[in-house]
């Protein structure tokens, strides 16, 4: 009785995913590299289904710091502090998603159970996907903001690049907090530097 309660099926969450190597291919990456506190940003992947099936459930794995709970988050190893996951970048409500598709009202776009993992659902043979992640950096310094493709949720579905490695990359990120500096032109506009 009590295992029927629980959801007592004994089906393996994993025995649905198809097993295989699926090709994949990042055709477009893109953040800023030089940041300043609190301007939001956007980071960018391309995705593109280069084979000949449908990839099952691409799934992004965004992460700066292997021991922290959190894409955008480092892990700060400090007794003084309740919570030692620290964020970097805030992600912004109704994020990521699909460019040029509207979110859903109160829905939370990619959110999948895996940690640091966004998933995107099928992926048909040839066809391609712009993500977008919408950012607001809120703590200064020098960050590795790292991404790694899969074609599943559990390991069977495995996305391969054209070397038959793992889809990944990175960027190398700093974020100032100096000020930008403004001016108003002759036509009244407001121009920043810095």
């Amino acid at each position: 009785m009590g295992l029927a309660a629980c959801g007592g099926s004994e089906e393996r969450q994993d025995e649905a995913e198809p097993s295989g190597e699926y090709p994949v291919e990042v055709v477009n990456s893109k953040f800023p590299l030089r940041q300043r506190l609190a301007e939001t940003t956007d980071l960018e992947l391309g995705v593109e289904n280069t084979g000949e099936e449908t990839i099952p459930n691409l799934a992004v794995t965004i992460f700066i710091d292997d021991g922290a709970a959190g894409s955008f988050s480092i892990r700060e190893d400090n007794p003084a502090l309740a919570n030692p996951n620290r964020p970097v970048w805030i992600l912004e409500n109704k994020f990521p998603r699909i460019e040029g598709e509207e979110a859903p009202e109160g829905s939370s776009p990619g959110t999948v159970a895996q940690t640091n993992t966004f998933g995107f659902g099928e992926l048909p043979a040839g066809e391609r996907l712009e993500i977008v992640w919408k950012l607001t950096p809120v703590k200064s310094g020098t960050y590795t903001v790292n991404y790694e493709l899969s074609a599943g949720l559990f390991g069977n579905a495995k996305a391969v690049d054209s070397s038959g490695a793992q889809p990944k990359g990175k960027f190398l990120v700093t974020i100032t907090d100096k000020p930008s500096v403004g001016s108003v032109d002759d036509a009244g506009q407001v121009e920043t530097t810095g």
